[in-house]
């Protein structure tokens, strides 16, 4: 008996930790059976996931589906079951546990679908049905089945978090070298959030922090680069957060990074003291702000308390030790395109290092879906199920939208621009000014369909600055020359930057090795404030960059005045 557990992953960084759980949690099994592990990318072509799996001669295939995967995987199923006609196909996941039924009925070749969490109920299957032969798959719980029809055998219990296995290990960890490790300290969510399918169930289950410290020691003590937590409210139990952190802090190996999901809000002053005595970068928080807007906030079911989760934000960022991403949400009821600007606005004013911006997801299962007709949404028909216009926004204005993102993501989320945005956004009334009409400028130069490279968008954003305020040309060519050096020690100099000629003598006896870069500036770039910046310096600075010592959030170069008389 060979069993195949498959996965499509939408990056090569990516694994699904889903199917690890379910060969941890089956555990021994006899000589004669044999579970494997595939996993592809969404990028790979159809024919050949079709070659590998066939190569396996798996007896059962099990994928695990998702909504970026779902089109992928059910394109699979007819050419699976003519090159492997005898192999059982079963699913599982979020994108086939709302409806199982319509599921099985529209695709004839699927055996059944794991409902729900899949741990016992794929050991009952595995061990009772296919190994022993002892039940019949109407007596295991957790299924939806095809025998004579199609049913349902019933609700299983949720597992404790105790019972959950730990499957890393160090033959586990060669395998995904390269890769985001993600680990689960908790599962559920005490909140409600309509268009998300953790509101199903608020329950939330703690695994016990006698469990959980080694586990967090065994990243430690093999030195990883990440570690993110898949816990959708990382800081829904104050003890058990706290506890973490602690831990944490008190076993930091000066190398790893943790990453939470965690409510802004409800983040405590003891957790705010002990992330100030943090390592800069030991940790990371994501952030779901999603919308400022009271009455979306209302709308969709959440308690957030905006004014509190301003001024945590302020003071994280005040610290400096933590790297923070705010999340938005654009097509939630009740927010039209101005009204949404309004968000961005106050998001991006809370200086996050990451603002995402994504689009909502009417989810089979969550109450958006059961409320797309109240709200008047209409959103695509396949996966990922994204919004196309609103009571409140047109599909036009979401593509404008869509646009603004990308510019976001290319110009504030690479971290590539950061001086230069700071100070160019004190042209524009607003921060979504700014990136709208930086998206008008792609869109007119035909940038959104040919791409420019990434050292080729410094040169792009220059040339927009040109036609936004020509007579600042002269601070705007040194701010990106500024941010250029501050992540890169370029061999070949950029056509924009100045030409150091009249300072290559002062420039050479300031420059000691490979790992610095001296330049010259007639505007005082590297000073805090914006409005620091404006005027220029009466003297040239000297700036040198040392690549030897960079910043553990963002990774720039430690930047220093130097005198090239004192040398």
């Amino acid at each position: 008996m060979k069993i195949l557990l498959a996965a499509v992953n939408t990056k090569y960084i990516h694994f699904n930790p889903a199917l690890r759980l379910l060969k941890a949690y089956l555990g021994e099994t006899p000589e004669d059976t044999e579970v494997r592990i595939r996993e592809y990318t969404i990028n790979h072509y159809a024919e050949d996931v079709l070659a590998g799996i066939y190569e396996e001669t798996p007896d059962v295939i099990m994928f695990s589906c998702y909504i970026w995967n779902w089109n992928f995987i059910r394109g699979l199923f007819p050419d699976l079951k003519k090159v492997l006609p005898d192999a059982q196909l079963w699913l599982g996941g979020p994108e086939v546990s709302f409806d199982p039924e319509r599921i099985l009925e529209d695709h004839p070749e699927v055996k059944g679908i794991l409902l729900g969490e899949g741990e016992a109920t794929f050991r009952e299957l595995v061990l009772e049905h296919y190994v022993l032969h002892r039940k019949d798959l109407t007596r295991i719980p957790g299924l939806c089945v095809r025998t004579d029809r199609i049913l349902r055998t019933g609700d299983r219990p949720l597992l404790s978090m105790d019972e959950i296995p730990f499957f890393y290990n160090e033959e586990v960890l060669r395998e995904l070298e390269h890769k985001i490790l993600y680990y689960e300290s908790s599962r559920g969510c005490p909140f409600r959030c309509s268009y998300c399918l953790s509101s199903v169930s608020r329950k939330v289950r703690l695994r016990s922090l006698e469990k959980v410290y080694p586990e967090l020691q065994f990243f430690l003590d093999h030195r990883v680069k990440q570690v993110k937590f898949v816990d959708r409210t990382f800081n829904a139990d104050r003890d058990h957060t706290m506890g973490i952190l602690t831990y944490l802090a008190e076993h930091d190996n000066q190398v790893t990074n943790f990453h939470f999901e965690v409510a802004g809000d409800l983040i405590t002053e003891e957790e705010l003291a002990l992330m100030s005595r943090m390592r800069p970068g030991l940790i990371q928080l994501e952030i779901g702000v999603q919308t400022t807007h009271p009455e979306t906030i209302r709308a969709i079911h959440r308690t957030m308390d905006l004014e509190r989760l301003r001024q945590v934000v302020k003071r994280i960022y005040e610290m400096g030790t933590v790297h923070i991403h705010l999340d938005l949400i654009a097509g939630l009821p009740f927010e039209g395109p101005q009204r949404f600007r309004k968000s961005f606005d106050d998001v991006y004013q809370m200086h996050p290092a990451q603002l995402q911006l994504g689009f909502l997801k009417v989810l089979k299962g969550s109450s958006m879906y059961t409320d797309a007709d109240k709200y008047h949404i209409l959103y695509r028909t396949d996966p990922p199920y994204e919004v196309l216009s609103t009571e409140w926004m047109s599909y036009k204005e979401i593509l404008k939208l869509k646009r603004l993102e990308e510019m976001v993501e290319v110009y504030y989320n690479s971290r590539q621009f950061t001086k230069t945005l700071e100070v160019l956004q004190r042209e524009f009334s607003s921060a979504s000014e700014l990136y709208e009409q930086l998206a008008g400028y792609y869109e007119q130069q035909g940038f959104f369909v040919n791409s420019p490279s990434r050292e080729a968008r410094y040169q792009v954003l220059l040339q927009f600055i040109s036609g936004i305020c020509p007579e600042r040309t002269g601070l705007y060519r040194e701010l990106l020359t500024y941010d250029l050096y501050l992540r890169e020690n370029l061999k070949k100099r950029p056509a924009f930057a100045l030409d150091p000629e009249p300072f290559r003598r002062q420039i050479r006896r300031l420059r000691t090795t490979r790992d610095y870069h001296v330049e010259v500036f007639f505007y005082p770039v590297d000073q805090e404030k914006a409005e620091q910046i404006l005027h220029p310096s009466p003297e040239p600075i000297f700036l040198e960059f040392d690549y030897g010592h960079r910043s553990p959030l963002d990774h720039n170069a430690a930047v220093r005045r130097v005198d090239p008389e004192s040398v």
